[in-house]
C-alpha cells in the first residue's frame, strides 16, 4: 500500500526533520506538512505540500484527510513540559483535545496507521528511576506528563475498541542540530552546543549530576519510521519505552570540552530541576528492541562530534 502521510506539528523540533525524512522515503507529494506556526522552514515548503492546520479544529483535519487521501498520520503537535507548567490549561487542551480530534477523525476515515509520541514525562517520582520498565507506575507530577499518560490510555482504548492502529513511543530528551526545542526540561542538551560554539560558555538550569535519557535526532527519526513500518502482528502493545543514551550534564559538558577546550559551564538550577528529578535516569527499552528491532546508532561521543560539526558549519 502506498502511504499518503499527514504530519501534524511539522514546524516543531522533531517535525521539521521528520517531514524531509518521510519525503525522501515516500515521495514529496505524499507527505503533507501542517502546523499552526507559519511560515514553514524552507526545506518543508520547497519539497511538498505545507499548509496551516489547527489540531483543535476537527473539521479542518477531516477536510485535509479527504483532500489528500491521507491513510497515515504522525501527530506531533504538543505543548512540552516546562511550557506546560506555565500554561497547564493550554497544555491539556492542545495535547489531549488535539489527540482526541485526530483519533475521532481517524476512526471514521480510512486511516491505516497513527504514530503519536508519548514521553518519559509519563513517569513520575514513584516510578523506578534506574532501568525503568515498560510496564510500571505512571504518576507524573507535570501537566505534560499527565496528558501523555492520558494519551497512552486513549491509544490503548481506540485500538481495543475500534481496532485503530495507533502506535506510540515514550521519547526521552531529543538532541538536534536543525531546530531549537520548544520549552522542554531536556532543552539544555541542545542549548549547550549552541552556547559552546558561539560563546564558549553555558549556564545550565539543571545540576551537574542530573542524569536523563536522551536520543539524537537521526535515531529519533529512524525509530519513528521503523515503528511505522513494523508488522502489527509482531507488536504486543501500543506504547513502547525508547532509549538512546543516558548522561549527566557534567558528562555532556566534558564531552564538549574535548572538542572545544575553552568551553566552561556554570550551574544555576531553576524550577526545571524538580521536573528532571521526577524522571528516569535510564530506560529499559527491551520490548522495542525485541518486537520491532529498535537499535540506536549514536552514543554520547559520536553525537557530540556530529552536533559540533553540524552547528559549526552553520554558526
Amino acid at each position: 500500500m502506498g502511504r499518503n502521510i499527514l504530519v501534524i506539528g511539522s514546524a516543531g523540533q522533531i517535525g521539521s526533520e521528520l517531514v524531509p525524512a518521510l519525503r525522501k522515503k515516500y515521495g514529496g507529494e505524499n507527505v503533507v506538512a501542517t502546523d499552526i506556526k507559519t511560515p514553514f522552514p524552507e526545506i518543508i515548503k520547497k519539497t511538498g505540500p505545507a499548509i496551516y492546520l489547527d489540531a483543535l479544529n476537527k473539521d479542518s483535519i477531516t477536510k485535509v484527510i479527504s483532500k489528500y487521501k491521507i491513510n497515515t498520520i504522525f501527530h506531533m503537535a504538543s505543548i512540552l513540559s516546562a511550557t506546560g507548567e506555565k500554561k497547564p490549561q493550554k497544555a491539556w487542551d492542545i495535547n489531549l483535545n488535539g489527540l482526541l480530534n485526530v483519533l475521532e477523525v481517524a476512526r471514521t476515515s480510512k486511516i491505516d496507521r497513527i504514530i503519536w509520541p508519548s514521553s518519559i514525562a509519563a513517569f513520575g517520582p514513584t516510578t523506578p528511576r534506574e532501568n525503568t520498565p515498560n510496564i510500571t507506575v505512571l504518576q507524573p507530577t507535570t501537566m505534560y506528563g499527565i496528558t501523555k499518560v492520558t494519551g497512552e490510555l486513549l491509544a490503548e482504548y481506540y485500538y481495543s475498541k475500534y481496532l485503530l492502529d495507533i502506535r506510540s513511543i515514550r521519547l526521552p530528551g531529543i538532541v538536534s542540530s536543525e531546530t531549537l526545542p520548544g520549552g522542554g526540561t531536556t532543552d539544555y542538551a541542545v542549548e549547550i552546543f549552541y552556547e559552546a560554539i558561539k560563546n564558549k560558555n553555558y549556564t545550565c538550569f539543571l545540576k551537574e549530576d542530573t542524569v536523563l535519557p536522551m536520543l539524537y535526532m537521526p535515531d529519533c527519526i529512524k525509530c519513528m519510521i521503523d515503528l511505522l513500518e513494523a508488522n502489527n502482528s509482531n507488536l504486543k502493545r501500543r506504547v513502547y519505552n525508547l532509549a538512546g543514551m543516558s548522561f549527566s550534564v557534567g558528562e555532556i559538558a566534558a564531552a564538549i570540552k574535548k572538542q572545544i577546550p575553552a568551553f566552561k559551564i556554570e550551574y544555576k538550577p531553576d524550577f526545571r530541576q524538580a521536573i528532571a528529578d521526577s524522571w528516569p535516569k535510564t530506560i529499559d527499552d527491551s520490548f522495542a528492541r525485541k518486537e520491532w528491532g529498535w537499535h540506536p546508532e549514536y552514543d554520547l561521543e559520536s553525537m557530540t562530534k556530529d552536533m559540533i560539526q553540524m552547528l559549526s558549519k552553520r554558526l
